[in-house]
């Protein structure tokens, strides 16, 4: 079996190398651009930099390699994570200006523990008129002009417009290794001076990465990845997280929130540094970094020159109780190919893993099963997704969620399967490495169940 099989088909994936934390998610002049951390020669020891992604449509891609270097002394150990802000009318044309923030991370030479001592974390600022080609560096903020309760982990510039001026969220960790983000306000978005610091109202990790800011509905919600939370495996592993906290009010205005109303967005073994933007359209769009930081049991079979992708474009919406809802983007059924409708309690072989599988009008318990490898089953109240072969799993084991399964959408791409359960409510996302060039799914239910085959958008993408 080729290795170009776990190449993805449909999920972006950079062409080589590793990839990590999507960044600068934006539409911007009509064409969608997602940004992302990027090690295009891993395995082999490189820098840390920005790769990009663009569209016109959100289903066919070009990727334009590393666009942000690691190359002034500002950033002269990485181009960390950070985002994008349109700026309308602010270009020399008259056009649309395009503000890509990001933090530039630097490690002294020294006998540092580079927790509270040893770091530098720059916030950086590049502009772009037309996406694509971008101006110098300028730095906005250097560690000194951080609290001095906090330690050197502060970074991932979150940056949005709201009530006439900028704002902007960093991740930080304080030298008690408590979690916290701090607001920044700008009048200009070059110019930033400190608002606030948010912290939990009792301890909940001792970083919180990549923090976002969600408005639905007039709602707000203040994402974050809590990094040494308590584990989800049984080996100890997997103590980052990835979710939202329910806000009373407008997120500039809250100092705490209540740790009992954090909801995860993915359940999978595989999803961290979601990012959110909002289209042309008004829709409130997520990306996720199909992977996780530190956690042994996110590897992948030996050899490989490449690894990593993203889930698909995710739309957000807001229940009526204030569940933010996950579903793929409707774009993604251009991609659909044959349509085969399935037998509930039997089982259909496909000529590729590329699939698309809806179950409606679940009634009861019961398991859908992919080449008998991976397992998804329901009943008395958990959705559980769960490897039974070590080598396709490759150390995922077992993931749970509570969950009474009315619906069920499964998206498999080669090396990487994503589950929306309940109109979105819940999401898993794992990568799986299968044996075969095939896909067999075996399902034992009481439901209504339809199939398409997913057409391959992204070949275009890989170096030869």
């Amino acid at each position: 079996m080729s290795r170009d099989i776990w190449r993805m088909g449909y999920h972006l994936m950079p062409p080589t190398g590793w990839g990590n934390d999507p960044n600068g998610l934006c539409q911007f002049r009509g064409t969608y651009h997602v940004f992302h951390q990027y090690s295009p020669d891993w395995p082999q020891k490189g820098e840390r930099a920005w790769g990009h992604f663009s569209s016109p449509d959100l289903i066919h891609w070009q990727h334009h390699g590393v666009v942000i270097h690691q190359d002034t002394p500002d950033d002269a150990n990485g181009a960390y994570s950070g985002s994008a802000l349109v700026v309308p009318g602010a270009a020399s044309d008259g056009g649309d200006l395009l503000r890509l923030y990001y933090t530039g991370n630097v490690k002294r030479p020294g006998d540092y523990d580079y927790i509270n001592a040893g770091r530098e974390a720059n916030e950086i600022l590049v502009t772009s008129e037309d996406g694509y080609a971008l101006s110098p560096k300028k730095v906005l903020l250097r560690s000194a002009d951080y609290p001095d309760y906090c330690s050197c982990h502060v970074r991932d510039p979150k940056v949005w417009r709201q009530d006439g001026s900028y704002h902007m969220l960093l991740g930080a960790r304080d030298r008690d290794s408590q979690a916290l983000v701090l607001v920044y306000d700008s009048d200009d978005g070059d110019s930033w001076s400190l608002r606030r610091a948010i912290r939990p109202q009792k301890p909940f990790g001792f970083m919180w990465e990549c923090p976002d800011r969600i408005e639905l509905d007039g709602h707000e919600y203040l994402a974050c990845c809590p990094q040494g939370m308590p584990a989800k495996n049984p080996d100890g592993s997997g103590t980052s997280w990835s979710g939202t906290f329910a806000l009373d009010g407008k997120l500039i205005d809250t100092e705490s929130v209540d740790t009992s109303t954090y909801v995860e967005l993915d359940r999978g073994f595989d999803f961290y540094a979601p990012q959110t933007f909002v289209d042309d359209s008004g829709r409130t769009l997520l990306i996720g970094w199909v992977g996780m930081p530190d956690e042994d049991f996110c590897g992948q079979p030996d050899g490989m020159s490449w690894i990593h992708c993203y889930t698909v474009p995710r739309v957000l919406t807001r229940a009526e109780d204030g569940r933010i809802l996950q579903n793929p983007i409707p774009e993604l059924d251009q991609l659909h190919g044959a349509h085969l409708y399935v037998d509930a309690q039997g089982s259909i072989a496909f000529d590729q893993p590329r699939v698309d599988l809806q179950l409606a009008d679940v009634q009861g318990a019961g398991s859908l099963a992919l080449d008998g490898a991976l397992h998804v089953t329901w009943g008395d109240g958990q959705l559980t997704l769960s490897f039974t072969d070590p080598e396709v799993g490759i150390e995922r084991h077992s993931r749970s969620c509570d969950c009474d399964l009315h619906d069920l959408r499964v998206l498999v791409d080669n090396s990487m399967v994503e589950l929306y359960a309940n109109g979105g409510r819940e999401a898993f996302s794992t990568r799986w490495f299968p044996r075969t060039e095939r896909l067999d799914v075996a399902l034992d239910s009481h439901c209504q169940a339809n199939a398409w085959t997913m057409q391959d958008c992204m070949s275009n993408t890989y170096e030869a």
